[in-house]
């Protein structure tokens, strides 16, 4: 496939399992599973409801809802580009696309299928599927081939070929006057930069590790203690994975408990100085922007969408709850 302009081809290329290669046969098999809502307890949800192409692999909810409207403590991260991260899930607990794709299937806020061995029953309930694993897998029906085949079609999922990226490559025209401002600002005084890393060999805007910047912090007996959770690191105590900035205007609203409703809220946010709490990142300070910086900063961040996802999400129909007939 052709790697869009701004990411690198050689780290995708890397990224790319030797226990799990790429076909078309796979991608086009875990597009179809991506998208199936018998993989839900009750036919209503698929991975494409909360990570819908039609809100750039987002749901616009402030936390994710799964099966009979249950809310999930936690918003819902895009899929874009999601191959190049060594941990995902706010709090990192999972280490491959392979690993993260099976956690909802079996929890109960999300797809909340009984156990694995259900949902291996429900999808080889289906002829079409017990046919397509044959064909991919040379083998039946089975979790591992099925979060494989999911993790493929996730693994074409890129985000490139923003107007930034095409001022970084040359074109000083690419982006707006106050987007250069922003871009300067983002660099230096805002030093948003520190966390939402870019360089030619991760152009993300994220430093894919997990801080502390107050967002769900109103005291110390909140409930989501973040990557504390899997490290048991009091120095993790609040701390949540730094999420990308590519499609960022797509993907209201934000933080990991989607508290700030727009990017203007969120710049404010950090303007600020964050929540204050003990575990605080000390990077998080108060930055003493202007209105017009603060505003340059959202402008710029706009420059980050992507030309094939806006277009995606203008043409791609939303993921609807309607039930499905579920396989035996």
């Amino acid at each position: 496939m052709q790697v869009p302009r701004g990411l690198p081809l050689a780290e995708w290329r890397k990224r790319i399992p030797a226990d799990n290669p790429l076909t078309p046969e796979k991608i086009k098999l875990g597009e179809a599973l991506y998208f199936d809502k018998r993989l839900s307890a009750d036919g209503t949800v698929s991975c494409a409801t909360c990570h819908d192409p039609a809100s750039a692999f987002t749901d616009h909810n402030a936390t994710a809802v799964g099966i009979r409207s249950g809310r999930n403590p936690r918003n819902a991260p895009t899929v874009l580009n999601a191959m190049f991260s060594a941990n995902l899930f706010w709090d990192g607990r999972a280490r491959s696309l392979e690993e993260q794709a099976k956690h909802p299937l079996v929890n109960a806020t999300e797809m909340g299928m009984q156990n694995y061995d259900a949902v291996v029953a429900r999808v080889a309930g289906d002829p079409a599927y017990v046919e397509g694993f044959r064909r991919v897998f040379k083998s039946a029906v089975t979790i591992e081939a099925i979060v494989k085949a999911i993790a493929a079609f996730e693994r074409t999922q890129l985000s490139g070929n923003s107007p930034f990226d095409r001022f970084i490559a040359g074109d000083r025209n690419a982006i707006s006057a106050a987007q250069k401002r922003g871009w300067e600002l983002f660099r230096t005084k805002a030093q948003c930069i520190k966390c939402h890393v870019f360089r030619s060999g991760s152009p993300f805007f994220t430093d894919f590790d997990f801080h502390n910047t107050g967002a769900g912090m109103h005291s110390e007996a909140t409930t989501d203690l973040g990557r504390y959770s899997i490290t048991k690191q009091r120095r993790d105590t609040g701390a949540f994975k730094t999420p990308t900035l590519r499609d960022v205007e797509l993907t209201a609203p934000y933080m990991h408990d989607g508290s700030q409703k727009t990017l203007l809220d969120v710049v404010k946010f950090y303007n600020r100085g964050g929540e204050p709490n003990a575990n605080l990142d000390r990077r998080v300070l108060q930055l003493n922007l202007t209105d017009e910086e603060m505003n340059a900063l959202v402008e710029f961040m706009r420059s980050l969408t992507s030309d094939e996802v806006l277009r995606r999400t203008q043409t791609a129909k939303p993921q609807t709850r309607r039930a499905v007939l579920a396989c035996p």
